[in-house]
């Protein structure tokens, strides 16, 4: 378990790098339009569905039958996908007037960095897994 864990630093130092520049860039965000709270709450998000779907494509790569990955990849994009189109429209609906279409852009930004943390690290547990 101890092993595996070293497989979750990147996240981690993904999440707290982004937080710490949304809260040190709060000025120049407002300047943009973006709503550093909103970036802070959807970098949580992200974070969370990103140690979700982790889970299940780790749990996914002890199997033998490599269709149990190629499914657990697609779930967990689909997890993250229905995940992202409510979270825009909670956002959208508590916001009425004050919703940021530069915030939401800002957030799919920040999406993509974690699909692409996420996918490093499974390429990372997957080649050690067959060594």
């Amino acid at each position: 378990m101890k092993g595996k864990r070293k497989f979750l630093i990147p996240l981690l130092l993904l999440f707290i790098f982004c937080n710490g520049f949304f809260i040190s860039a709060k000025n120049l965000l407002a300047k943009w339009g973006v709503d550093n709270d909103v970036l802070i709450i959807a970098n949580l998000l992200f974070c969370i569905l990103t140690l979700i779907t982790f889970y299940i494509q780790q749990k996914a790569l002890q199997n033998a039958n490599p269709n149990v990955f190629v499914r657990s990849v697609m779930g967990g994009m689909m997890i993250k996908m229905f995940a992202c189109i409510i979270a825009v429209f909670v956002y959208w609906f508590t916001m009425k007037e004050k919703f940021s279409k530069p915030t939401v852009i800002a957030a799919m930004v920040i999406y993509f960095v974690y699909l692409a943390t996420e996918v490093g690290m499974v390429m990372k547990l997957n080649r050690s897994k067959n060594a």
